[in-house]
């Protein structure tokens, strides 16, 4: 390999976060204990300079290290969400982690290590670089899902986590050596050009296939590979829940619509139906299931693995070649609505729960509206986009996702969307419900940046429901010529 194909300067904004992160780490050592708050803001000052180096490189198409990582617009639409999701999550630590007791400055080198692990899986174009990239975005979650050490509940989470997750990567790893026995390569293009030239009957192939599908739908916590997600988000510091719900997901997907558009686009006959039937799952049983639950976390981890299923019905689309370009399109855009909405819906609950991860019930809702009628208004809206109800822009996410499935003619699909999602009304209506009709002491701690993080989230989540047009510009522009 040349020192041209390497190209180290289209990956800077990857290496700089990567010597970032591991720097700090070192300088956390001479920080004091009492001034770990100095470690978050040097976390946040690398997440922005990163970010600053991404932007240029939204025009680009280009490849690195012999074409095993791609630098275009797609990868650089997901490394905006996953560093402003980082950003985020480093705001909100610095008096969560003080007000819970679990102040260790390396909650944030191992957040900036799992945000590396995300950008690398939006870059994948190989399958060993998807494996490595998928191992560095869950290795650092399944510390930081026990980081509340005191807590039983958090050292269950951080071990199912773990377990599940070994005997997923296991899962994925079997799969990419099936495929490459089948095949001879772990390169995408490779990979689609030795299918396309020897057919797809193959059942070592299509075993492979079916076995990475296996790996990513638990990353993704699609049906009947969710079984991790309620326990793991009730039992994870709720911060630590918060980053995950987003920045796994979007990680998961991103590797999906790789693996799935580029090196087996030709199989599509094959893993169509397969992907219809886990979308068509985790839409039922998410939303059904969360009807049942009073914990505000498993309620939303189970609303989680309804959002997967409408996301599947996307890559269901993008099945049909020439629908490709829309569905990564509407993909993009559902993830940008769902990190925006869910964010904010976390601060809140956030800042309702009480130390030691007590006051996660529905009941410690009540009464929110009139103590705190700011956060109870911007939780109404963020359910309402949750729900996929106008003007938010939760509504235009699932009008893309439904609008894509439509053009592939699954209506069967598309009918069970909207079922499903009149069905999602009630219980996140409810919360809305508690928190203005009940009577309660309405308690909720509130911070500067918990308020900014929150009129943020909300202002974004109206104005881009209300003006939607010029994000999906941007993201059809990037990721024109992509797929």
């Amino acid at each position: 390999m040349t020192i041209t194909a390497i190209n180290l300067v289209a990956t800077i904004p990857l290496l700089f976060l990567a010597g970032w992160s591991c720097l700090l780490l070192l300088v956390d050592l001479w920080i004091p204990k009492t001034k770990k708050a100095i470690t978050a803001w040097l976390a946040f000052l690398g997440l922005v300079v990163t970010l600053i180096l991404v932007i240029p490189q939204l025009d680009l198409r280009e490849e690195a290290f012999g074409g095993m990582l791609a630098i275009d617009g797609f990868s650089g639409s997901l490394h905006i969400l996953f560093l402003g999701t980082g950003g985020m999550s480093v705001l909100l630590a610095i008096n969560y982690l003080k007000r819970n007791n679990i102040e260790r400055g390396e909650f944030y080198p191992l957040v900036l290590f799992s945000v590396i692990g995300m950008m690398t899986m939006a870059m994948a174009k190989d399958m060993i670089v998807v494996f490595l990239a998928l191992e560095l975005l869950s290795i650092p979650l399944y510390i930081l899902a026990g980081f509340a050490r005191q807590r039983p509940d958090s050292s269950e989470s951080a071990l199912k986590y773990f377990l599940l997750g070994a005997f997923s990567s296991a899962f994925l790893v079997y799969g990419i050596a099936l495929v490459y026995g089948a095949t001879g390569a772990t390169g995408f293009s490779e990979i689609a050009s030795s299918i396309a030239a020897e057919g797809s009957k193959n059942s070592l192939l299509l075993s492979g296939v079916g076995m990475i599908l296996v790996g990513l739908g638990f990353k993704v916590a699609a049906v009947p590979f969710h079984m991790w997600t309620p326990d793991v988000y009730e039992g994870a510091p709720t911060l630590v829940t918060a980053f995950m719900s987003v920045g796994s997901k979007a990680g998961g997907f991103a590797a999906l619509i790789r693996v799935l558009f580029d090196a087996f686009e030709s199989l599509s006959v094959e893993w169509v139906p397969v992907v219809a039937i886990l979308a068509a799952l985790s839409m039922i049983l998410g939303n059904i299931a969360a009807i049942a639950q009073y914990s505000i976390k498993r309620m939303l981890a189970y609303s989680s693995i309804a959002h997967a299923g409408y996301i599947l019905m996307t890559c269901v689309a993008g099945g049909i070649g020439a629908l490709e370009s829309f569905a990564a399109s509407a993909v993009l855009f559902y993830l940008i609505a769902y990190a925006v909405t869910n964010i904010g819906t976390w601060a809140i609950v956030i800042s309702v729960e009480r130390d030691n991860g007590q006051g996660n019930s529905l009941d410690d809702f009540a009464g929110l509206g009139k103590t705190h009628p700011g956060l109870a208004l911007a939780m109404a809206f963020f359910m309402l986009s949750l729900t996929g109800l106008p003007p938010t822009m939760g509504f235009v996410g699932k009008f893309y996702v439904f609008r894509a499935a439509l053009e592939a003619d699954y209506l069967w699909l598309v009918l069970l969307g909207v079922i499903t999602s009149l069905i999602s009304a009630f219980y996140y209506l409810r919360v809305v419900a508690v928190m203005w009709m009940r009577e309660g002491p309405g308690l909720a701690v509130t911070t500067r940046t918990i308020n900014l993080i929150v009129a943020i989230t909300a202002v974004g989540t109206l104005v881009f429901g209300l003006l939607p047009g010029s994000i999906m510009a941007l993201v059809e522009n990037a990721v024109q010529g992509v797929f």
